[in-house]
């Protein structure tokens, strides 16, 4: 049987193949249907046609976006509001009628802290998706978006703190202050070296973020063995949201 159908959660194209994208090409490799909603930029800008190619290299079905500006780059979604000043309810509203259209067993987003950076977009796309997935379940929210559907797991894309520590002499450069979580906060750790070669091209499709040297750029210029290392293993915390039915089951990996 395939894995369950899985709908990832992200904020801004490229977070995708940066942190889940080995585990997106594993899950659309063995035909299991497996979408990502983005919830900033607008569709018709240069850096939503690079997130349909690396949807595409990855294998996913075609991107869904929300919509909304990142809050650092106004002209990412001309005339709408930031993600973080649009109205909460209108946001999650928006998510959970994806999550009723598309029913998916397992959500991925990022976790509490927004993963590495700690960027604030991906901190509340977090708050919204937690909202959303529980919300979704239930018949008397949101009536107006769909059939209710309560995901079974919701895993948050995360870094241990030993991951971070192996990779001091790469990331030191960069200069920044890393969020990370204990290792036992960690409910799986994802060995994604047979869909690297898919990963890393998805991340190189985001061709303005390497260009402007941001995340896809410093992988750019690694070598194949340190890209490896950095990008070899994906880390998620599990988080259930229903009872597991028999003889199934919502791991991310076998």
């Amino acid at each position: 049987m395939p894995p369950p159908a899985l709908l990832a959660v992200f904020a801004h194209p490229d977070d995708e193949s940066l942190v889940a994208g080995g585990v997106l090409a594993r899950h659309a490799a063995a035909d299991a249907h497996t979408t990502v909603v983005t919830t900033t930029w607008a569709p018709d800008t240069p850096r939503a046609a690079e997130l349909a190619e690396a949807l595409r290299v990855l294998g996913t079905g075609p991107p869904r976006m929300l919509g909304y500006a990142d809050s650092r780059v106004p002209h990412s979604a001309p005339g709408r509001p930031r993600l973080l000043d649009a109205p909460l309810d209108d946001v999650v509203r928006q998510l959970v009628a994806h999550i009723r259209a598309l029913r998916p067993r397992i959500v991925l987003t990022h976790d509490a802290y927004g993963g590495l950076t700690g960027h604030e977009d991906h901190v509340h796309t977090h708050r919204v998706t937690l909202l959303a997935v529980h919300a979704a379940g239930l018949e008397r929210l949101y009536p107006d978006a769909g059939d209710p559907w309560r995901p079974e797991a919701l895993h948050l894309a995360t870094h241990p703190h030993s991951a971070v520590r192996s990779w001091a002499g790469l990331l030191s450069p960069v200069g920044k202050r890393m969020y990370t979580v204990p290792d036992d906060d960690v409910t799986a750790a994802v060995d994604v070296t047979p869909w690297l070669d898919r990963k890393v091209d998805a991340i190189l499709a985001h061709r303005t973020e390497v260009e402007r040297g941001a995340a896809p750029g410093l992988i750019a210029a690694l070598p194949e063995r340190e890209r490896a290392l950095l990008l070899g293993t994906e880390w998620y915390t599990r988080l259930g949201l229903r009872p597991t039915p028999p003889g199934g089951g919502t791991a991310l990996w076998s």
